[in-house]
């Protein structure tokens, strides 16, 4: 069968640290924010330095790195925006990421020669307005997140000329493209400045005009209801349809979230990609991945709008929490081969003798450990890891320095 052509792979990455994970792991390139104008702005974000070593690390793998300026930006961002847009310049970034028409209007009369991506917050949905923005100066586009694949590979045919990006797994937003003022309005945080408390997540209960001191669920369930609360994106099972109908970018939410994650996410993508490509993405091995994806912290998964309209059944009305299969154990920091030793930066607890799993980049599956000898930093025996982020040393078969080590619950 002949091979695929594969899409990129695009990766979350709120610091340096998840940046280098992402990488390791297997995207082919990450997307961050500097200190102003992205619309994540509780992400540890990067400084102007930090982001010239983020861009220097990534060229130096042969990957990409892409800097957001997707906020809806007011008179006073557009004074700030020449210089911070020639400083990334000259850093070496690969594309600029925007969504306000303004924004976009400047990027393309100060930095002519920089790739444009248009992000998802310009909610585009249909054919034409990818040609607009490819009039517009922009190379690339990122699809709104309420479509089907039917509407996806028409975009696509329409436009064989422009890069077409689209989300594959994170958190959704209850309102189209994330243009909502909930948060604005209930704690004067704005969400379109990359400030959203996510007052989707709450606990709602319904409260009649006559009757203010009366609250009463919306279901009939004492604990009130989570009206807006939507499931998580996940669609490892679609890859090879994506990949048929022409998507160049595959792209995974999560900036906020733990080294865990975007690994672990982009493990299962990676694999996903790399199998489907080469005609081997079986529904068993799709199914085996997406088992991997519910190892890490998330909501119930959904496929959204891909095949159908979204509907109740991509609500979560019962509870706002995560839900996972394994723990986070630790991060592998170094191994002594000789003494068969690994040390390890802690996590979350564990105990001597429980197995865990090792997550490792670049091989498909896992490997299973036992914790059988755990020692402290002064070699001293130990039955469990107590303390956060400690540094401990254990006795295992050979693992290498950023495998992750993860316990499964029943473990």
């Amino acid at each position: 069968m002949e091979k695929q052509k594969k899409p990129e792979l695009l990766a979350p990455a709120g610091d340096m640290e998840k940046l280098k994970y992402a990488l390791h792991y297997g995207a082919d390139a990450v997307y961050c924010a500097g200190k102003k104008f992205g619309m994540r702005s509780n992400a540890g974000n990067f400084s102007m330095k930090e982001l010239k070593e983020a861009a220097d690390y990534a060229h130096s793998l042969g990957k990409r790195i892409y800097v957001t300026a997707n906020i809806a930006a007011e008179n006073e961002d557009m004074d700030e925006l020449e210089d911070y847009l020639k400083a990334l310049d000259r850093i070496g970034i690969d594309h600029l990421i925007a969504a306000d028409p303004g924004i976009v209007y400047m990027i393309r009369e100060v930095l002519p020669d920089m790739k444009i991506s248009i992000s998802t917050q310009a909610n585009t949905k249909n054919y034409q307005s990818v040609r607009f923005w490819k009039k517009a100066g922009a190379s690339r586009v990122v699809l709104a997140r309420e479509l089907g694949i039917d509407a996806v590979r028409r975009i696509i045919e329409e436009n064989p000329d422009v890069e077409i990006e689209m989300f594959v797994h994170g958190a959704m937003c209850i309102s189209h493209s994330g243009r909502c003022l909930l948060s604005n309005y209930m704690t004067g945080r704005d969400a379109n400045k990359g400030d959203c408390a996510q007052p989707c997540r709450w606990k709602y209960k319904l409260v009649e005009e006559k009757r203010p001191d009366q609250a009463f669920p919306i279901e009939e369930d004492e604990h009130g209801t989570y009206i807006f609360n939507s499931k998580d994106l996940c669609l490892i099972e679609k890859i090879p349809e994506l990949m048929d109908a022409g998507v160049s970018s595959f792209k995974i939410e999560g900036r906020m979230k733990s080294i865990y994650y975007v690994a672990s996410v982009i493990h299962a993508y990676r694999q996903a990609i790399d199998m489907a490509a080469e005609g081997r993405l079986t529904e068993g091995a799709a199914a085996f991945l997406k088992r991997e994806l519910e190892k890490v912290s998330h909501r119930d998964y959904t496929t959204a709008f891909y095949d159908r309209k979204s509907g109740a059944q991509d609500q979560n009305y019962g509870s706002s929490s995560y839900i996972r299969t394994c723990d986070y154990a630790g991060l592998v920091l170094d191994y002594d081969k000789k003494k068969e030793l690994a040390l390890i930066e802690q996590r979350n607890k564990i105990h001597s003798g429980d197995y865990l799993e090792v997550l490792r980049a670049g091989e498909e599956g896992f490997m299973k450990i036992p914790a059988a000898e755990i020692f402290d930093e002064n070699f001293q025996p130990i039955e469990e890891t107590p303390h956060a982020k400690m540094k401990y040393y254990l006795k295992c078969p050979e693992v290498r320095p950023m495998d992750i080590l993860r316990k499964p619950e029943e473990g």
